[in-house]
């Protein structure tokens, strides 16, 4: 029996506040997620490690899932 392909979930990622006034480690954060300039949008697999920063800054940040 042949198996179902599976798609790959991405998260489409826009900076949506300043992170001007939030502390170093929130600025990396975005950094890390490859966010500079608001309004920006990148997009990163969906993946534990990426679900944990968005957590850690998901007052800055608005996400879309997206399967591809």
């Amino acid at each position: 029996m042949a198996k179902k392909p599976v798609g790959k979930k991405f998260l489409d990622i826009t900076l949506i506040r300043s992170p001007i006034g939030n502390s170093k480690r929130h600025k990396a954060t975005l950094r890390a997620l490859g966010l500079h300039r608001i309004g920006q949008t990148v997009r990163q697999t969906d993946t534990l490690t990426v679900r944990g920063m968005l957590r850690k800054v998901n007052h800055l940040v608005s996400v879309k899932v997206k399967e591809q």
